[in-house]
């Protein structure tokens, strides 16, 4: 039995959707391609309709990341008050939700290490898409041209994966609340200017 032409195109979709959220959550060596696939009712050898490898799995996977990112970003920065675009893409990514949610949340925070033990030629398509994402976000930052508001974002969002990834470490709710609060108003002081 033929499927329909888009019945691959949703299954794709489908695979890459759930590899996104189990790389982040588990890293991508703990993340079997066989149970993936089993996971979804999907058959090993299935995989390969697909994708040539997991590296390039990895790649989608990233990219649909980076999409869940930038769709939580403009969703915030599309509810703030006039002028306030800044302080709600930073207070979004800087939040408890997103801080408690490895699996939905940033990936250049959850795989940021294992991006760097990937082959040369994956790192740069993983580059090229997070460079990307950065010139859709530098909409919101201040600077006297895109390539001064591209340096402030990639810096900005260099430095909130690391800050999300110690506040991941930090036990107490308390004080994991308080330390991202501190962090989101010195991004913002930093970048606003």
């Amino acid at each position: 039995m033929r499927y329909p032409s888009e019945h691959k195109h949703q299954t794709r979709e489908k695979i890459v959707k759930a590899a996104a959220r189990r790389f982040c959550s588990r890293g991508s060596e703990r993340a079997g391609i066989g149970d993936l696939m089993r996971d979804l009712h999907l058959t090993h050898g299935g995989f390969y309709r697909h994708f040539l490898s997991k590296e390039e799995l990895f790649v989608a996977a990233f990219e649909q990341g980076l999409k869940q990112l930038a769709h939580h970003a403009d969703s915030a920065v599309k509810h703030a008050p006039k002028g306030g675009e800044l302080k709600a893409l930073i207070d979004g990514y800087l939040s408890l939700e997103q801080c408690d949610d490895p699996a939905g949340g940033c990936p250049i925070a959850a795989l940021t290490t294992e991006i760097t033990r990937r082959p040369t030629k994956v790192r740069g398509a993983l580059f090229n898409l997070l460079i990307k994402h950065i010139g859709n976000e530098a909409k919101y930052v201040s600077g006297a041209n895109d390539e001064e508001r591209n340096r402030k974002v990639r810096f900005l969002f260099s430095g909130m994966a690391g800050t999300l990834n110690v506040a991941r470490l930090i036990v107490d709710i308390r004080q994991r609340k308080k330390f991202l609060e501190d962090a989101r108003k010195f991004y913002f002081e930093a970048v606003k200017q």
